[in-house]
């Protein structure tokens, strides 16, 4: 993994050297101002040898120099192409790609004014992005990945003071979004409902981010019914974590609550042995909501934030819920249980109740690995939104464009709400069958528990993991939502 990100204007001693080429073959002006230490003529070749047409595609070549040994040329696609902020950290993910097993130092040589990006803060978005694509999740191999040597990564800024300054915010949103990756990637027999809990504690209460964690007879005191019964099959107890960052005086917080299924056997409702193994990413929604806390613990943001994680592990046993029960959660309402599978919405049902009703946000904003049929909707590039509020709808869409973490909005209406009526309860927990749009009615189930509070529902079971580039990360967890999350607080209530 890189453990250095700097910025400069001289060319570093005993480095490789990257260089962007447009698709005409012309290279960036950064490269022409060290052309002296790498030889004109070796540039005039490089130009003959790659056309940058494929945008951020990479190639090396030998340099023939004692200091410089490669050269590593990416692609930057048409001189006239305008870069937004996520296409930088794409460039920077591409160059760690193609320097990884090459060198331990890189010196990025483009002048990222040549980039069409209207700020000079253009480097610090490519060292983040060359960042995020470091990190690994290696710790229980015996032998780790010996091919990766690139440790620190230089990078051309004229306005260096600048691009220092933004980039020790972007950095402390790495941390945060590298602690979501963690605890997404360990498996169920590290991370369980108290051992989250922990991690919570240990990570984010020396950040003075206050930290309570309710457990199984708090929680029955309440009247977390909903929570409890899928909790009940398993020996590991569940666990509900509240964290706070008060750093906005004494405004209303901005409420984000998180599903996490530690795993999810389905219960009695039993998954396909199948991918079963994947059910341990079931809990990406808490894991979310503690990587965002503490990237904003760390950058210190003036508002109240509050943080629910809501920990379960769904399993099968003689004290397991069945299908066919039903139950009464928090806010009182009754739930026919039809399929245990359905267990992150009773979950989240009584975490919402409880956020609204205790600490009474501005707006709330859930994140969950909800349901398979968003994956069949949208994919694994988008997650899907739900929310009964436009502007809000408007804001976090802006910002996943801004990130690359993609949102689009999905519909709901009396139709897909009618589809939980039950016959012997207030609802049931899944869909009738002739309604289908499975990801559409457990937002109508969630919705029904958020008391007309300003709220969206982003489903993530499509993204939280990765296996290809859609985003600036190894094959494994993405951290999806951290920093699509980040940029909706920096963006609209950061004064």
């Amino acid at each position: 993994m890189i453990n250095e990100v700097i910025f400069s204007n001289l060319l570093p001693e005993r480095c490789s050297i990257v260089v962007g080429v447009y698709e005409d073959g012309s290279i960036s002006s950064g490269a022409k101002k060290i052309s002296e230490e790498i030889g004109e003529a070796f540039l005039k070749n490089l130009e003959k040898q790659f056309k940058g047409k494929t945008f951020l595609k990479t190639h090396s070549f030998f340099a023939n120099s004692n200091e410089h040994s490669h050269v590593i040329a990416v692609g930057l696609g048409n001189k006239e192409k305008e870069f937004t902020r996520f296409e930088l950290e794409k460039l920077g993910a591409a160059i760690y790609s193609g320097a990884a097993e090459i060198d331990k130092s890189v010196f990025v040589a483009i002048d990222t004014s040549d980039l069409k990006y209207p700020c000079k803060t253009a480097p610090a978005f490519i060292g983040l992005g060359a960042l995020l694509k470091s990190w690994d999740f290696d710790k229980y191999k015996s032998k780790r990945n010996e091919n990766t040597k690139l440790e620190k990564v230089s990078l051309f800024a004229s306005d260096i003071k600048a691009v220092e300054t933004c980039f020790t915010e972007l950095k402390k949103l790495a941390d945060g979004i590298f602690l979501t990756r963690s605890v997404v990637s360990e498996p169920a027999n590290v991370i369980y409902p108290e051992s989250l809990a922990k991690i919570a504690t240990d990570e984010l209460s020396p950040l003075k981010v206050k930290v309570e964690i309710l457990e199984t007879k708090k929680m029955k005191e309440l009247g977390m019914n909903s929570l409890l019964a899928v909790a009940q099959g398993s020996e590991n107890g569940p666990r509900l974590a509240i964290l706070q960052w008060n750093g906005g005086g004494k405004e209303p917080p901005i409420a984000f609550i998180g599903k996490g299924v530690t795993f999810d056997s389905g219960g009695i409702s039993i998954k396909p042995s199948d991918g079963m193994h994947e059910m341990r990413y079931d809990m990406a929604g808490s894991g979310t909501v503690l990587g965002l806390l503490k990237a904003i613990a760390l950058n210190k943001l003036p508002i109240n934030v509050v943080g629910i994680m809501a920990m379960v592990e769904n399993m099968p046993s003689g004290y397991a819920q069945r299908p066919g029960d039903i139950v009464r959660s928090m806010s009182g309402q009754t739930i026919e249980v039809l399929s245990t599978d359905a267990e992150g919405r009773m979950v989240l049902a009584d975490a919402i109740w409880y956020t609204q009703d205790r600490f009474k946000p501005k707006i709330m904003i859930d994140l969950a690995t909800l349901t398979g049929a968003i994956v069949v909707a949208l994919g694994h590039e988008f997650a899907g939104l739900f929310t009964n509020c436009d502007e809000l709808a408007d804001q976090i869409y802006k910002s996943s464009v801004r990130t690359g973490e993609k949102v689009w909005r999905m519909p709901m209406s009396e139709h897909f709400d009618k589809g939980i009526d039950s016959e012997v309860a207030d609802m049931q927990n899944i869909g009738k069958p002739n309604i289908r749009g499975g990801s559409i009615t457990a937002a109508q189930f969630l919705k029904r528990f958020v008391n007309n509070k300003k709220w969206a529902h982003i489903d993530i079971a499509g993204v939280e993991t990765s296996s290809d580039n859609l985003f600036p990360c190894s094959k494994g967890a993405t951290g999806f939502g951290v920093h699509l999350l980040y940029d909706f607080l920096v963006e609209n209530y950061v004064k």
